[in-house]
């Protein structure tokens, strides 16, 4: 027999199984059920929903997986989809025992995860450091120089200097963080973790440390703070997946000010979601706004923080499910994801309306902020590439002097090879080349290489392969060998000249980050250090207080 629609994404011929329809009710002990449940927030929730109706990943509802059963869901749980779903089993974070257990659990249906009040976020409040009592000048000279690292498994944030490429410190963090962002003014980084533990490094001490935390929700991706200039620093703004909700907090104490549900209708169907999660949240220049996506209503809220207590939120129909996105070289432009529509919205936020839905002409678009060119030919560009499919895209983005290029894919190009696994590309304006990874391509060499794109001819110019030397295999206590994922995100120093990317390892081991010339490409450093573990996402303070990508 051949099955064709595992989890919507791969298709799996004859596995030798028994009947996957008539399969037999699953139970679970209790403690089995809070194991998996854990281990299903951690792992799976953020794809697939804390109530698994899909997003990003497909539906997990319990009257779908059991149409699968449970040996065909450990081989897709163990060895992950072209789709661009990790091989959680073969990537060593889930052991064999765990992959069998959270292939029966989504067979059961899904536990109502548990709400969150501003009672319950005022008791983790904690402010660590007073404010009176931090520094009143950087004590530090290159903290502008700064990158805040993602050690994502480990729950840790390391601060590594730029210019001497040290290790300044190593802070504690919330679980898997997913984004750090810097204040206006860059002194503070504001980390948030999947676990929706906010938290706040003061980069002007000598050993930067965290001052303040709060656990704003049970699930969260995006943190910014307000960067109009008549609101420098004075708020803070986390976005939940669940409870679905926006949490304004006080910038410098994280102090919870107000909450907004996000639960709301869906824009083209107009049914009700309870799980309507915050995805991206980016923060205007220009106006006292965020622009924050509500991923499963296909609308982008432009939250006016001007009167806090009383918040003016303009909501603009844009595409289902909003994922990420960033601005356009204007910084008037926010361009998003909807990547389970394989669609590039356009958000004019100075006229507060949607400009175009611009079919992104690949499978599953993901662009973390994207990447800005102002291209010769076309003008300013704005590019994204794509988790399912092995397609970079450039769209343009100035509708006045390049009208004919506006909105529209103006240059398609194709990375070697087959599939996807594309999560971020990134560039710089001092910086001829585009940077792009592949870190979820199931294909070991296309894995572990750096894929170079040229800003003027936007085509790919150069493979460069991680040395092995670097992505040396983890070994588990029974020995077991365990692969890296090979090179994940790209951050490009103050001025441009470097560019920096992580081997994606596991936490049973340190890895990399390597460090390259980006103009000449060569390896420059490798920063190695053993308190680095699993470091993924690397952020900036100069690029990202200017929002510069």
């Amino acid at each position: 027999m051949k099955i064709r629609r595992v989890l919507g994404i791969l298709t799996i011929s004859c596995l030798g199984l028994t009947s996957l329809v008539n399969a037999k009710e699953i139970k679970l002990s209790k403690e089995e059920m809070q194991k998996a449940t854990q281990v299903y927030f951690d792992r799976c929730a953020g794809c697939h929903g804390m109530l698994r109706k899909g997003a990003l990943g497909p539906s997990l509802e319990a009257t779908r997986s059991k149409e699968f059963g449970t040996e065909t869901l450990k081989h897709i749980i163990n060895s992950g989809t072209p789709g661009g779903m990790p091989g959680w089993g073969k990537t060593g974070e889930l052991t064999k025992e765990e992959t069998e257990l959270m292939a029966k659990y989504i067979q059961i249906e899904a536990p109502l995860p548990p709400e969150k009040s501003m009672d319950d976020m005022k008791k983790s409040h904690k402010i660590l450091i007073p404010v009176k009592d931090r520094p009143k000048a950087p004590e530090a000279e290159n903290w502008k120089d700064y990158f805040a690292v993602i050690l994502r498994d480990v729950g840790e944030i390391a601060i590594i200097d730029g210019v001497t490429k040290k290790v300044v410190s190593v802070v504690p963090s919330g679980f898997a963080t997913h984004i750090t962002r810097t204040g206006a003014s860059g002194r503070y980084m504001y980390v948030i973790g999947r676990d929706g533990k906010a938290s706040m490094i003061d980069l002007w001490m000598k050993v930067p440390k965290n001052v303040a935390e709060i656990r704003t929700c049970n699930d969260a991706r995006a943190i910014d703070t307000s960067k109009h200039p008549d609101y420098k620093d004075k708020y803070a703004i986390v976005g939940c997946y669940w409870p679905p909700s926006i949490v304004t907090l006080e910038a410098d104490t994280l102090e919870p000010l107000k909450i907004v549900s996000t639960a709301s209708y869906t824009y083209d169907t107009q049914e009700f979601t309870r799980e309507a999660r915050v995805a991206a949240i980016i923060a205007s220049h220009e106006r006292p706004e965020w622009v924050v996506n509500i991923k499963e209503t296909g609308q982008v809220w432009l939250y006016d923080y001007s009167d806090i207590k009383n918040p003016k939120i303009t909501m603009v129909d844009a595409e289902r499910y909003l994922h990420d996105g960033g601005w356009d070289l204007s910084k008037r432009y926010f361009m998003t994801a909807a990547n389970a529509r394989n669609i590039i919205s356009v958000i004019d936020t100075v006229k507060g309306n949607l400009v175009a839905n611009i079919p992104s002409q690949g499978i599953k678009p993901h662009p973390g902020r994207g990447v800005n060119v102002n291209s010769k030919k076309y003008g300013p560009i704005w590019g994204s590439g794509h988790i399912g499919s092995n397609d970079i895209i450039f769209i343009g983005t100035d509708p006045v002097n390049y009208p004919q290029n506006a909105w529209k894919v103006v240059k398609k190009i194709s990375l070697p090879g087959e599939g996807g696994g594309n999560l971020f590309i990134k560039g710089h304006p001092n910086s001829p080349y585009i940077f792009a990874d592949r870190p979820v391509n199931p294909d070991r060499k296309l894995q572990t290489q750096i894929y170079v794109i040229d800003k003027e001819s936007l085509e790919v110019v150069k493979t460069i392969p991680i040395p092995k030397k670097y992505l040396t295999p983890a070994k588990t206590e029974d020995g077991k060998e365990v692969a890296s994922r090979g090179p994940v995100h790209f951050e490009f120093n103050a001025d441009g000249s470097e560019v920096w990317t992580s081997i994606w390892g596991n936490k049973l081991k340190a890895s990399p980050i390597l460090i390259y010339d980006s103009k000449t490409l060569e390896l420059k450093s490798v920063i190695d250090d053993k308190r680095l573990i699993t470091p993924t996402g690397k952020f900036n303070v100069t690029n990202t207080m200017t929002d510069t990508y």
